[in-house]
C-alpha cells in the first residue's frame, strides 16, 4: 500500500499541495519557535535572555502543535471526501479499509516530510528575525547569536509527520466507516471544554489587578470556550437553520445546502469560531492592560513585555494557519460542487440565483462562527475589565471586534464567491456529464 501511496501522489501531486502547504506551514512556525530552546541551551547565555527564549518556545510550541494538527486534519478531510469515489472503487476492487487507512496514512506521511524537509530553511531565517525582535525590545541581551540545532529540528519532523499520520488515520477512518452513529467522543470533549472554559474564567476573580497572571485564567478560558464551541459546530449551525427565515430562492437554496452539508461544513465552522475568540480575546485584553500600564505611568517589566510579545505572536499564528485553512476549506467545498451547480440551473436556477445562494451559505457561516466566537471572547474580556478597571465592556473591544470581524468576512465572503463564479463558467450540461 505504500508504493499504491506514492503512486497516486506522482499520478496527481495537485491534490495534495493543500496537506502540503499546511504541514509546511506548520512545520516552519515550530521550528522556528524551537530553534530558541537551541539558543537558550548555548554556553554564556544569561538566565533573562534564556527564560524569555525557552517561554516563548514553550508557549508557541504548544499552540503551534495543535495548530499543525487542526490544520493539516482540516485539509486532509477534505482530501478524502473529496476522494469517497475512488476510495469506494478500491473497496470494490477487494481492498480492505485496513489497507485503504495505511494508503492513506502513507500519502500523509510522505506529503509531511516534504513539507518539513522545505521548511528548514524559512525556518532558520525566521528564528533569527524572532531572536532579533527579542533584542530589539530588551528581553534578549544583544550578545545572543541563533542557533537551529536538534531540537528545532528534530521537534518539526516529528510533530508535523506525528500531525499528518493521526490526520489521515482519523479522516480515512470516518470515511471508511460510513453511516454509523458517532460523535458521543466529540460531544464529551466539547461539553468538557466548555466546563473548563468556564471554571477558568470564573477564576479571574480571585486575582487582583496588580496580578502579573491576571490575563492568563480569561484568556485561557475564552480559547477554552471556543474549542468546545468549535467540536460543537455541526449543532450550532443546525440551531441557526432552524430559527432562520429567508425568502426567495436564494435564501431557500442556501438554507436547504447548509442542512445536507452542516457535517462537511464543520471544519470552516470550526476555523471561523476560534480565529474570532482568540483573535479578539487576546489583542483586547492586551489592549486593556497596555491602555492601563500607559494611563498609570509605569514601565512595562521584562515579564509584561514578554507577555505581550507571546500574545501578539500567537495570534498572528493564528491568523496565518485559520486564514490557510479556510481559504483551503472554502476552495475545495465550491469548487467540487460543480456538479451540483449544473444541476440546479438545468431544474430552472439562474447563475445569478446560484451564486446568490452560495453567497448566503457562506453570510450565514460567517455570522454563525462570529457570533459564537465573540460570545467565547467575552466571556474572557469582562472578567477581566471589571478585575481591572471596574468597567464591564472596555471601549477597545470595538474596534478591535469590527477589525477581526471584518477580516473573516472578507475571507470567507471572497474565496467562496470567487470560486463559485469561475465554476459557474462551465457550461450546466457540461458540468453534470465530466461530474458523472
Amino acid at each position: 500500500m505504500f508504493m499504491l501511496a506514492m503512486r497516486s501522489i506522482r499520478h496527481r501531486p495537485g491534490r495534495f499541495l493543500a496537506t502540503l502547504l499546511c504541514a509546511f506551514l506548520g512545520a516552519a512556525i515550530i521550528m522556528t519557535f524551537n530553534s530558541m530552546h537551541d539558543t537558550a541551551a548555548q554556553d554564556g547565555v544569561d538566565s533573562t535572555s534564556a527564560d524569555t527564549l525557552s517561554t516563548a518556545a514553550g508557549v508557541v510550541g504548544g499552540y503551534g502543535t495543535l495548530l499543525v494538527f487542526f490544520a493539516v486534519a482540516s485539509a486532509l478531510t477534505v482530501n478524502v471526501r473529496q476522494r469517497s469515489a475512488e476510495l469506494a472503487l478500491l473497496r470494490c476492487s477487494g481492498a480492505t479499509p485496513a489497507q485503504l487507512k495505511r494508503m492513506v496514512v502513507g500519502e500523509a506521511v510522505v506529503v509531511g516530510l516534504v513539507g518539513a524537509a522545505l521548511a528548514i530553511g524559512p525556518a532558520m531565517l525566521g528564528g533569527r528575525a524572532l531572536l532579533e525582535v527579542f533584542q530589539d525590545s530588551g528581553q534578549v541581551a544583544g550578545s545572543v547569536d541563533h542557533s537551529f540545532g536538534p531540537i528545532a529540528l528534530m521537534t518539526g519532523i516529528d510533530i508535523t509527520l506525528l500531525a499528518s499520520a493521526g490526520a489521515a488515520f482519523l479522516a480515512v477512518r470516518r470515511a471508511t466507516r460510513g453511516h454509523e452513529k458517532r460523535g458521543g467522543a466529540r460531544r464529551f470533549l466539547a461539553y468538557a471544554a466548555l466546563l473548563a472554559g468556564a471554571v477558568s474564567v470564573s477564576s479571574t476573580f480571585v486575582f487582583s489587578a496588580t496580578d502579573a497572571a491576571l490575563m492568563a485564567p480569561p484568556a485561557y478560558g475564552a480559547i477554552l470556550l471556543s474549542v468546545g464551541f468549535a467540536l460543537m459546530a455541526p449543532r450550532l449551525l443546525e440551531g441557526v437553520l432552524d430559527r432562520l427565515r429567508l425568502s426567495g430562492a436564494s435564501g431557500w437554496l442556501a438554507v436547504r445546502n447548509l442542512r445536507e452539508r452542516a457535517g462537511q461544513l464543520a471544519g470552516i465552522l470550526m476555523s471561523l469560531i476560534l480565529f474570532t475568540a482568540v483573535a479578539t480575546a487576546t489583542l483586547t485584553m492586551q489592549a486593556v492592560e497596555s491602555d492601563a500600564v500607559e494611563a498609570s505611568g509605569l514601565t512595562k517589566s521584562v515579564d509584561a513585555k514578554n507577555l505581550e510579545t507571546l500574545n501578539f505572536t500567537v495570534v498572528g499564528i493564528i491568523v496565518v494557519f485559520v486564514c490557510v485553512m479556510l481559504v483551503n476549506s472554502l476552495y475545495a467545498a465550491t469548487s467540487y460542487r460543480g456538479r451540483e451547480f449544473g444541476q440546479q440551473r438545468l431544474a430552472g436556477a439562474t447563475p445569478g440565483q446560484v451564486l446568490g445562494a452560495v453567497g448566503t451559505e457562506t453570510a450565514i457561516l460567517t455570522v454563525t462562527g462570529v457570533l459564537f466566537g465573540v460570545l467565547a471572547a467575552l466571556a474572557g474580556i469582562v472578567p477581566f475589565t471589571v478585575v481591572l478597571s471596574e468597567a464591564v465592556l472596555p471601549g477597545e473591544v470595538y474596534g478591535i471586534g469590527t477589525a477581526v470581524v471584518a477580516s473573516a468576512a472578507a475571507v470567507t465572503l471572497g474565496t467562496s464567491l470567487v470560486t463559485a463564479r469561475r465554476v459557474l463558467r462551465t457550461p450546466a450540461v457540461g458540468a453534470v456529464a465530466v461530474a458523472s
